[in-house]
């Protein structure tokens, strides 16, 4: 099997995308949404409209075909006229039988929105290392593959068609995928972090390796080899695009995934911690709570109550 950081990151953050709707829009019309708890992406199907982000200094111009994704926790509006007073988008989708709103006269605009629900201990893997927004213009290098995807998402939301809500959701789910692509295809402008790391031609297959074996005992020696570089100049490099030196890297890796172990599987400490590349249960919890803030035993008790608790 091909090892693949980008799918194992999406995978620990339990990536899932949900259709959540759409508005029709004509005539002149503002819309106000809420700081998102979730992350939210939007195509437009037709039409043209204003994106204003609070805190972000210029609007952007969104047009037929365009999608954008909003990461940060920030009020934003869409608009015909940025000059009108905005209707409240929460009391516009409220109450509505149908999953499409209507917005002003005609349908000068259609738009479909999706969010993406990431699980709670690990979503900041991914949130972290997003822009505020992300958009992919309908004449991008990118957008061929979204354009098929969203006319899918188009066809099986209208004609309601025997398993539309399963297929919707996966149509979704690869449009998510496809726009970190395209974002992941401009890597001058990630910040630090894996995903920059992972555009990087000469540390991606670094990573590589340690996904694909997190347990081993790796060594810089080792590592170095893989990028063709001297311990000295991959070290720096590595540094310089992953935003950690690779052997943190590493144990910050070991302990994400002993974090989703312990909240999901039944594996004893000291298995858990001997898969990982600990040689005794002492030396892993050690680790973890040195990067966790918790010893093992205690996080996993603390999660369980918490589920305990909730049902």
């Amino acid at each position: 099997m091909i090892v693949d950081p980008f799918s194992d990151i999406l995978k620990l953050t339990n990536a899932q995308t949900v259709v959540s709707g759409g508005f029709t829009a004509g005539g002149l019309w503002a819309m106000r949404f809420p700081p998102p708890d979730k992350m939210k992406f939007f195509a437009l199907v037709k039409g043209s409209c204003w994106l204003s982000i609070d805190g972000n200094e210029a609007p952007v111009r969104i047009e037929a075909g365009d999608m954008f994704l909003v990461s940060a926790q920030r009020s934003f509006v869409l608009a015909a006229d940025l000059t009108l007073e905005p209707l409240d988008a929460v009391t516009v989708f409220a109450g509505k039988k149908s999953r499409i709103a209507q917005v002003g006269d005609g349908d000068d605009c259609v738009q479909i929105g999706c969010h993406v629900r990431l699980d709670p201990a690990s979503r900041r893997l991914l949130a972290d290392v997003l822009p505020p927004l992300i958009h992919v213009r309908a004449s991008s290098p990118q957008a061929a593959v979204l354009q098929w995807l969203l006319d899918q998402l188009v066809l099986e939301q209208a004609e309601e068609l025997p398993g539309a809500n399963v297929a919707s959701a996966q149509l979704a789910q690869l449009m998510f995928v496809q726009l970190l692509r395209a974002y992941l295809a401009d890597s001058e402008s990630l910040p630090l972090g894996w995903l920059k790391a992972l555009s990087d031609p000469e540390i991606a297959p670094v990573l590589r390796l340690m996904h694909g074996d997190p347990g081993k005992a790796w060594g810089l020696e080792e590592l170095a080899r893989a990028a063709a570089m001297s311990r000295t100049t991959f070290a720096v490099r590595f540094k310089s695009v992953a935003g950690v030196p690779p052997l943190t890297y590493l144990l910050n890796w070991r302990m994400r995934l002993a974090e989703h172990a312990l909240r999901e599987e039944d594996t004893t400490i000291s298995d858990l911690g001997m898969s990982l590349g600990y040689t005794s249960e002492s030396a892993f919890s050690n680790a973890f709570k040195r990067v966790m803030g918790s010893a093992p035993k205690r996080y996993r008790d603390a999660v369980r109550k918490t589920v305990s608790a909730r049902n």
